[in-house]
């Protein structure tokens, strides 16, 4: 009799480890689907974009993912959403590898958006802008150089009288959205001249200021010259004489599609508002777009008696020659003549 109820109780005992077992296998197979929904590389081999909108839920962002094919579920996303408690971040975002759930929230919680990158480089002028935005894929160079023309009331507290945003769109790095259109790119550089303006505690008639920042942009990339550029120029305006400043004629050939690439003797004949050899005074507006160093020698001139010089960027000796008279003049451009035909020039 012993034995028997040994038995029993071993072939209960058995029953209650299969039923344990069972029920240890029905809880887990729940933590398993969602681990391999959760941590299983999921997502698309080739290049997709997905625009979260602001204001977007977790369950919105969730079901634009799993529609785009970068997630297998919304509901893994939204599962590890509350598990991290992290802060989601609107924008566009690019996709291009399988990856996991918990991979594709981290993205979009650093608000690692899609962006390209566009760099402006100091003296560059409205067309080349144009030029780089439309090979980083911003549309065409004249979409911009139109779209440009319509956001002039951008600077309009700044200088009245501007009829182009020509100057203030400061040179930087910038990263743009991929759907940004020339409004907001505009923008986005207008604000950036805004932000160094107030640095640099530049007032009064920024219209001035800013036409002769980049015709001294223009004209030396040597940082300790440009006080004495902006200074010869100063010069040069007290006494009314012509400024006789190629960037300057170079612009105006851009504005009328006449420039060939190259400046010719005849160019520096051709009358337009932009010909500083045929015009005194400052041309009608900037020329360039300056950065930071052009603007502040701008501001502050070097004190000189010079009224000549011979620029840096046709140097071959890496610096301008300055002079005072007009046979100190003569003499560096000979030099100058000379240096090019020893680099083997003509």
């Amino acid at each position: 009799m012993v034995r028997r109820r040994q038995t029993r109780r071993r072939k209960g005992s058995g029953a209650a480890g299969i039923l344990w077992t069972f029920l240890l296998l029905l809880l887990l197979l729940p933590a398993g689907v969602a681990a391999w929904l959760v941590f299983a590389p999921f997502g698309p081999e080739t290049e997709t974009f997905v625009d979260l909108a602001p204001g977007s839920s977790t369950l919105r962002m969730g079901r634009q993912l799993e529609a785009a094919g970068v997630v297998r579920s919304q509901y893994a996303f939204d599962l590890v959403r509350w598990w991290k408690r992290g802060t989601l971040k609107a924008g566009e975002y690019r996709f291009d590898h399988p990856a996991a759930v918990t991979e594709v929230y981290a993205r979009i919680s650093r608000g690692d958006v899609y962006t390209r990158t566009v760099i402006v480089p100091e003296g560059a002028s409205l067309f080349e802008i144009a030029a780089r935005l439309e090979q980083a894929g911003f549309g065409t160079r004249q979409s911009f150089l139109d779209g440009a023309a319509k956001q002039v009331g951008l600077v309009r507290d700044l200088d009245p009288g501007a009829t182009s945003l020509e100057g203030y769109l400061f040179p930087d790095t910038y990263h743009f959205a991929r759907k940004f259109g020339p409004a907001q790119i505009c923008a986005a550089m207008v604000r950036r001249f805004r932000t160094v303006a107030g640095q640099l505690g530049l007032k009064g008639n920024l219209h001035r200021v800013v036409t002769m920042a980049s015709l001294v942009e223009r004209e030396t990339a040597v940082d300790a010259e440009r006080p004495l550029v902006a200074g010869v120029f100063e010069n040069r305006l007290a006494k009314k004489m012509p400024l006789m400043t190629d960037p300057s004629v170079i612009y105006g050939l851009e504005l009328d599609g006449r420039w060939r690439g190259a400046i010719y003797q005849s160019d520096l004949k051709l009358d337009t508002p932009y010909n500083t050899y045929l015009h005194t005074g400052l041309p009608p507006g900037p020329v360039a777009n300056p950065g930071l160093r052009s603007l502040r020698a701008a501001m502050e001139p070097a004190k000189s008696d010079y009224l000549y010089f011979v620029a840096a960027g046709a140097n071959p000796q890496g610096r301008s020659l300055f002079a005072s008279t007009i046979e100190e003049h003569e003499r560096n451009v000979a030099d100058y003549r000379h240096a090019v035909k020893k680099a083997g020039g003509r």
